[in-house]
């Protein structure tokens, strides 16, 4: 094998030297390759920064998995389940369980000076896991609940502070329709933002003790609880063994409570990020078959370019295989420089975007304001080294054209 490396830095150290057609073809099929590994990197950074963002967004509003009463059904007047304590630490006990919360909602009407809007009261208690407002929030303070102490104040989307021409600081009042009308008065504390139109329209955050009082609830009571896991893709697994813990917790005290997950209760989102895998597909493999087709043609036009070599090789005495070990290893050094630039190039566009957010969206059509960008380094690994033994595989059979070259023929060729 040091003979074909010899020869390969040979000719590689010719062809920095020679200004001729192959040479510049060459540099076309780099420009090719470096070309085709941008596209990939970013489609699959988009793809996945899209997934993780929205993802995010919708589990951080509604957790991964809901446990409510099992006759409660798609509108926002529900039936309650008893806080229990013993099924709290039977579900934290789960293996990839984070966290569980207590929820109650309610719809009603919120009320401006100027506006009014139909919006559905999401009452939180001490235990609300505060990294929502913490990413969402992009004015005023999160809410601070006590079990002892009920607090007036409200958090409220961008969407409903602007159609309301309300700020943080300004009091509104709600009504609750039902028997008899029930009317409250609140203060708004914070505002918030997910780009997401079914949460945004429709979401304010309260303390759940006026949940608890506006359906003359006892104090135990609520909507039901919001479970946090570590992996969005352990959630089918999880919420099965929680359907067995409140299976069996039925059996015992007769409360009949169903779970759902997140997927279940936004499908039209995540059948629409299921959607854009195909599309990444689809992209990685033109993508591919053009890098394969850029090499392919440079590996053909050094080959013929480089007949007088072959012939003086063979006349030598070197074999087919040798020769063809050759070329293969020239190749695979301009596939690598294609690689290179291409993984520079990408990245470097992944981090302006990712930093700087210069391209935008529109947020009611893909639920965010700008492309998101999220780089796993095993995927670029992968898809670099699926280029190399693809690639590779490949060009051996445009190589074979060397087992057919006559050395009395070519030699004579300059």
């Amino acid at each position: 094998m040091q003979f074909e490396f010899f020869i390969a830095r040979r000719q590689l150290k010719n062809n920095q030297h020679e200004r001729n057609i192959s040479g510049s073809l060459i540099n076309v099929a780099v420009f090719g390759v470096a070309l085709c590994v941008v596209v990939m990197i970013i489609s699959i950074a988009i793809l996945t920064g899209f997934k993780k963002e929205i993802k995010d967004k919708v589990v951080s509003f509604g957790s991964h998995i809901h446990i409510v009463n099992y006759d409660s059904n798609n509108s926002f007047e529900t039936n309650p389940i008893n806080k229990d304590t013993a099924l709290e630490k039977k579900i934290l006990a789960l293996h990839n369980v984070d966290h569980i919360q207590v929820f109650g909602i309610k719809a009603g009407i919120l009320k401006s000076e100027t506006d009014i809007q139909g919006i559905v009261m999401k009452g939180i208690g001490s235990d609300f896991d505060q990294n929502f407002f913490n990413h969402f929030l992009v004015d005023g303070q999160p809410l601070k609940i006590s079990d002892s102490v009920r607090t007036n104040k409200i958090i409220i989307s961008k969407f409903l502070s602007d159609a309301l021409q309300v700020k943080v600081g300004d009091e509104v009042v709600t009504y609750f329709v039902q028997n008899p009308p029930r009317v409250r008065k609140f203060e708004v504390s914070g505002i918030y933002k997910t780009d997401i139109e079914d949460i945004d329209k429709v979401y304010v955050y309260c303390d759940i003790a006026h949940i608890q009082r506006l359906n003359n609830w006892q104090p135990n009571e609520i909507s039901g609880y919001e479970i946090k896991i570590g992996s969005f893709n352990k959630i089918n697994t999880v919420n099965q063994q929680i359907k067995d813990i409140i299976g069996y917790d039925y059996l015992l005290s007769s409360k009949l409570m169903k779970t759902e997950s997140i997927i279940d209760k936004y499908p039209q989102i995540f059948d629409w990020l299921n959607l854009q895998d195909m599309n990444v597909i689809i992209i990685l493999i033109i993508m591919i078959i053009l890098s394969v087709f850029s090499m392919s043609s440079g590996l053909l036009i050094m080959i013929l370019d480089k007949t007088h070599v072959i012939g003086i090789l063979k006349s030598l005495g070197a074999k087919n295989k040798s020769i063809q070990t050759i070329f293969l290893i020239h190749a695979s050094k301009i596939l690598l420089k294609g690689l290179l630039w291409g993984n520079l190039i990408a990245l470097a566009m992944c981090y302006m975007q990712h930093k700087f957010h210069i391209l935008k969206l529109d947020a009611s059509s893909y639920y965010t304001d700008h492309v998101p960008i999220f780089i796993n380094a095993t995927d670029v690994l992968f898809l670099n080294f699926g280029i190399i033994i693809i690639t590779l595989i490949v060009l051996i059979i445009p190589s074979y054209i060397i087992s057919k070259l006559s050395p009395a023929e070519t030699i004579k060729y300059r």
